[in-house]
């Protein structure tokens, strides 16, 4: 992703989604980023990208090359976003039924969203997402 921030509004998208809601910029996150469950580190990256989507909370992607996968077990669990995709999740596997499902990705996502290929997302009502 480049050092500026990236948006498609509806009148922009490809005819498949013109008529989904909601809003998608990208920006990146200066500094460094700490994803933590309890005692559990998950990622600490300087690469993550901020995406604000029309009026949700914004949420913070981490590459993946970044997030230590030995306490994360990929789960069969998907959802559709006609914006960017279908969502994989992730349980993170010591923390028992509030790491379940915590963290997602966009293996694939559509083209326009290209830049949160290989990232992870994550749930911040039971996972810390800190900006230092």
């Amino acid at each position: 992703m480049t050092a500026t921030s990236k948006t498609v509004s509806g009148a922009e998208l490809p005819s498949r989604l013109a008529e989904a809601p909601g809003r998608i910029r990208l920006e990146p996150v200066s500094g460094e980023v700490v994803v933590t469950m309890g005692d559990i580190q998950i990622a600490r990256t300087r690469n993550a990208i901020r995406l604000h989507e029309g009026d949700y909370t914004p949420m913070i992607y981490v590459p993946a090359v970044d997030a230590d996968f030995s306490g994360l077990t990929k789960t069969d669990h998907r959802t559709y976003c006609p914006l960017k995709g279908q969502a994989s999740y992730y349980s993170v596997t010591a923390a028992g039924e509030p790491g379940v499902n915590a963290v997602w990705t966009y293996e694939d996502p559509f083209a326009e969203w290209a830049d949160i290929k290989d990232h992870l997302a994550f749930y911040t009502d039971r996972i810390k997402v800190e900006e230092h």
